[in-house]
């Protein structure tokens, strides 16, 4: 009873507006200024921590148009605010919406700074920023330039995009990478390594243009790359979800064997009594989880009448009656289809997998490439990456997995933070992830890997780290350490092979036979018959 009697204040006290009109001053020389007579709604927000005893709720009332939802969602999840429910009502021209948010630490919102940020940005005194789609351009700003790359993913394209940007004297400042679908998109901000501020020299933007496209590119001709330089404000997140939406990476793989457990459960059915067709979401939350959704669905021209969204522990339900923005439900099977396929990705695009890895360090130019080239060097491909300068200091954040498919070695990764630095390079995430267990396998020699006994490994800890060569050799094998008979078979067929050939091979360079394996070196079969030969 007392929500009807809430909704029913609000309706009495609907958003109010201001007429503004201005009058001729005065007409000289053909030079008249007309009349200009137009309305402007004003916005009303409530923040109040007292009703719910959980989280913070924020109201908002205004008249309703095309992606206001949208711009309201934004200025809250660019606070790093998690909203933890939300009543969405739009209908009859009036938005009227409801939002319990809290920290990332579940607490309410009691910072004075933000509460007033969030008054003024929803408030009468604001306007909201436009979230026009922009073409792809050629262009650049005064602080910085903005660089939009899209294409096929592999291992190590970060490393060599960011190698290129550092060739070309570009200081890489803030940057956001995602991985969807083996498609890679990544929105970047450079500035020019002498002046420190954006590119502006026509053909050097171009050459930047053309040396990453065909970075992009690659080997891969199957799948279009796009490059492009751009400038002006443009808000990271909802490009990025523009990029891969315009890219079609929602369109799932002939060879999709992802598990379906995994996989959100989207749902859309037509409500024809009402003319709406209801959407109904559930999934694993996460932060930005409303933001992703509202996202995709102003950009694929559906209008959220009424919503309902909850989230109890790490589970999220959202329920959403939508219209096209011709005031028609779904129409087809084939949009259905569309409509859940592009909400499954919408979902999965911020999907943190791999290991996550935060540095913290004095910025610089090249730092990017440099972190980036050591965890390619060590088999590590980067799903996600976020990264920013603040106050002279780089702010990085970085997903990893083995560039193979194999759960990531603990040694790898500690290799990699004495290389870096233990306090600059930080593991983030279970436990379990950043444990080094006996049982992982040591690589001893390029393009191989032995399963050391316990002896073994006491002698391999003495030893020195690989040398570059071996940190960049493919994925090793997985092989046993052979017996006595087979080093003594191996020999002998190495002898035999080496002699017959020594003379009639033209490669200045012998090459080491693959027979011969790492701990052959090491066995005691080969140290007795090199001590017999000395004697």
């Amino acid at each position: 009873m007392d929500d009807e009697y809430e909704k029913l204040i609000r309706r009495m006290n609907p958003p109010r507006y201001i007429f503004l009109s201005v009058i001729p001053l005065f007409s000289c020389f053909d030079l008249t200024i007309s009349l200009i007579y137009f309305q402007l709604p004003i916005a009303r927000v409530v923040i109040d921590n007292e009703s719910c005893k959980n989280a913070t709720v924020v109201q908002v009332d205004s008249a309703n148009k095309q992606g206001i939802l949208l711009e309201v969602v934004q200025i809250l999840t660019d606070l790093n605010l998690m909203i933890t429910k939300a009543y969405i009502c739009s209908d009859g021209g009036w938005f009227m919406d409801v939002f319990n948010v809290t920290d990332h630490d579940g607490n309410k919102i009691t910072d004075e700074g933000i509460l007033n940020y969030i008054q003024k940005s929803l408030g009468p005194d604001s306007c909201f920023a436009s979230s026009m789609r922009r073409s792809v351009g050629v262009t650049s700003g005064v602080d910085h330039t903005s660089i939009e790359l899209i294409g096929s993913d592999r291992p190590g394209l970060l490393s060599e995009v960011s190698a290129v940007l550092t060739h070309l004297k570009c200081n890489v400042v803030s940057a956001e990478v995602w991985t969807h679908n083996t498609r890679a998109a990544a929105v970047m901000q450079v500035t020019d390594e002498e002046t420190g501020g954006a590119i502006s020299d026509p053909e050097r933007l171009a050459m930047v243009k053309r040396l990453l496209c065909n970075v992009l590119k690659g080997s891969n001709k199957s799948r279009e790359a796009k490059t492009a330089v751009s400038c002006g404000a443009t808000h990271t997140d909802r490009r990025l979800h523009q990029m891969m939406f315009d890219d079609r990476d929602y369109e799932r793989m002939d060879d999709d064997s992802s598990d379906e457990k995994e996989r959100p459960s989207v749902n859309v059915v037509n409500w024809h009594d009402k003319d709406y067709s209801v959407v109904t979401i559930r999934c694993k939350d996460r932060p930005k989880l409303l933001f992703d959704i509202v996202c995709t669905l102003t950009d694929m021209q559906y209008v959220v009448f009424h919503g309902n969204v909850e989230a109890e522990g790490t589970e999220a339900y959202q329920e959403y009656c939508i219209r096209h923005i011709d005031g028609s439900p779904v129409k087809s099977d084939a949009e259905r289809q569309r409509v859940i396929q592009c909400l499954e990705a919408a979902i999965q695009r911020r999907v943190s997998e791999g290991l996550k890895l935060e540095l913290c360090t004095t910025d610089r130019v090249g730092l990017l490439s440099d972190v980036t080239r050591i965890f390619r060097e060590n088999s590590l491909t980067v799903t996600r990456a976020e990264v920013s300068t603040r106050a002279g200091k780089a702010v990085n954040t970085f997903y990893v997995r083995d560039a193979s498919g194999y759960p990531v070695d603990p040694k790898i990764i500690d290799s990699i933070r004495q290389t870096i630095g233990q306090t600059i390079l930080r593991v983030k995430g279970s436990p379990q992830e950043s444990q080094v267990t006996q049982e992982s396998p040591t690589s001893e020699f390029p393009g191989f890997q032995t399963i050391a006994t316990r002896d073994e490994r006491v002698v391999n800890h003495r030893r020195p780290p690989l040398s570059r060569l071996q940190r960049r050799a493919p994925r090793p094998l997985q092989l046993k350490s052979p017996t006595s008979d087979e080093c003594r078979s191996a020999i002998k067929l190495n002898k035999e092979s080496s002699s017959a050939s020594a003379f009639s091979s033209k490669d200045p360079i012998p090459l080491l036979s693959p027979l011969v394996f790492p701990s052959m070196l090491d066995s005691p079969v080969i140290q007795q018959e090199n001590m017999a030969k000395s004697h």
